[in-house]
């Protein structure tokens, strides 16, 4: 997920520098809306597999309350806030501008779930652009928090490449 959501948002900044005599600005612009999308669809799908495993994880007993488990459990319910509220806010951007989203330059548009409307263009466009960058500054904010984790994880990906480099050095 969090690469898809770097993947979308390096599109995205990308995008809106683009003069518009660019010819594979409208391509780039559909990529990145059917990635929204894409990612809307898993993002809908991991909140529902998360709250069934919530739901049997604590049937039988109550979650410690701790102010750590109340803090983790704030940040990623603003994590998935984001993530949720991010890809909507640009769907609403590209319906109040009167444009559609089509799926991988298929033809087939998905519906307009918010009307056509010039008064409200520039603000989705504002809207989607701050919750983007408050949405990466929160991924920041958790990368710091997890750092550890990533140094870990970075230095077992790095042994794992060696490991694999060297099995095929000695076969060859």
């Amino acid at each position: 997920m969090a690469a898809c959501f770097l993947v979308l948002f390096a599109t995205g900044a990308y995008m809106t520098d683009l003069p518009e005599e660019v010819t594979y600005g409208e391509s780039l612009y559909g990529f990145h809306k059917t990635l929204g999308v894409v990612v809307m669809s898993i993002l809908l799908a991991r909140i529902f597999v998360l709250l069934r495993v919530i739901q049997h994880k604590y049937r039988r007993r109550q979650p410690n309350l701790t102010g750590e488990w109340l803090k983790t459990f704030a940040f990623h319910t603003i994590l998935y806030i984001f993530m949720l509220f991010v890809p909507l806010s640009g769907y609403f951007c590209t319906n109040s501008h009167g444009y559609d989203v089509v799926i991988f330059g298929t033809g087939i548009a998905l519906p307009d779930l918010f009307p056509e409307n010039k008064a409200l263009a520039d603000f989705s466009t504002s809207l989607h652009f701050w919750l983007s960058y408050t949405f990466l500054a929160t991924i920041a904010v958790h990368a710091i928090d997890q750092w550890k984790y990533l140094r870990a994880q970075m230095r077992r990906l790095y042994k794992a490449l060696i490991s694999q480099k060297s099995k095929i050095n000695s076969q060859n």
